[in-house]
């Protein structure tokens, strides 16, 4: 008898900078989050999905759950808790380095789940010795008594497909949610927005790349090529300035890179054209939230 399909949605939650979107573009095999070394990056549920002709895993990597400061990370932090409810296992990242009383309450709401818990400690490229780590493990079982506790490192891709096993193994008996040539349920602009801002973090530092919101205008796709017209919007008249650099040339850059990667992303050549507005205060405005998908 042919082996029943199994699906299900997969959860990633956890604090900021923790390794969840490294981990999770190992989970899926493709670069599907942006990763930088800089906290709060990623602001919506992105959804990765795993295929093979038995299971379908429907990953969510999530905001770092934080206290919010103004409306978008109200948004954010509504993403993250919103990921309590609806997975079939969830997997809470955390790392060598973190303070394991940092946001105790979400982690109260993670001990009371009923959906199977995977703890996954990232990061143990860091530690000196086993003894460490055997420590580590078990201020954690005390923590999350029913999760089952995974030593990882996503950078190097230690233990990440013994954990990615397990995942496969809790998985209900399911039909597959998407179609199976699906890579995430996101529209292909999405991905470009991210890779965009992702160049921003990267290129810049201080307020600007919080402020900074891509929306793509233009997203025209032939046979062999994509014309892809987008629009940065920061808060302040300054951040404009700084965005485009002297003559143009910070832009450029951030331009050349975003074109790279959205080329390789694509496999098409792109022609893509950035221009900046200022948009005051945006993060505390509800009409742009909504308009730039933050608020449903």
């Amino acid at each position: 008898m042919a082996q029943e399909h199994k699906a299900g949605f997969v959860n990633i939650v956890g604090n900021p900078n923790v390794g969840k979107s490294t981990l999770m573009n190992d989970l899926v095999g493709e670069r599907v989050s942006i990763i930088t070394s800089k906290a709060q990056t990623t602001r919506h549920r992105i959804t990765g999905i795993v295929n093979t002709p038995d299971y379908q895993i429907v990953f969510s990597d999530t905001p770092g759950v934080l206290s919010p400061k103004y409306k978008l990370q109200e948004s954010m932090l509504g993403f993250s808790e919103g990921a309590l409810t609806d997975a079939d296992i969830l997997l809470y990242v955390t790392d060598v380095v973190e303070d394991q009383t940092k946001n105790a309450a979400f982690l109260e709401k993670v001990a009371k789940e009923t959906v199977p818990v995977l703890l996954v400690i990232n990061k143990i490229d860091l530690l000196k010795n086993q003894d460490e780590l055997t420590a580590l493990v078990d201020k954690w079982k005390q923590l999350l008594p029913n999760a089952e506790i995974f030593p990882t490192s996503a950078l190097e891709h230690f233990n990440v497909s013994n954990l990615m096993s397990r995942i496969v193994e809790l998985l209900p008996p399911s039909p597959p949610y998407f179609g199976k040539d699906a890579l995430t349920d996101k529209p292909a602009r999405f991905f470009v927005t991210e890779i965009i801002r992702e160049k921003i973090l990267l290129n810049y530092d201080k307020e600007v790349p919080y402020s900074a919101e891509v929306i793509v205008e233009k997203f025209e796709e032939s046979e062999k090529s994509i014309h892809i017209m987008a629009v940065i919007y920061v808060e302040r008249d300054t951040q404009k300035g700084i965005l485009i650099g002297k003559g143009g040339s910070k832009l450029k850059k951030v331009g050349t890179d975003a074109r790279k990667d959205i080329e390789k992303f694509f496999g098409k050549s792109v022609y893509l054209e950035l221009f900046v507005k200022v948009e005051p205060n945006w993060r505390n405005r509800e009409n742009k939230l909504k308009s730039f998908g933050y608020i449903e």
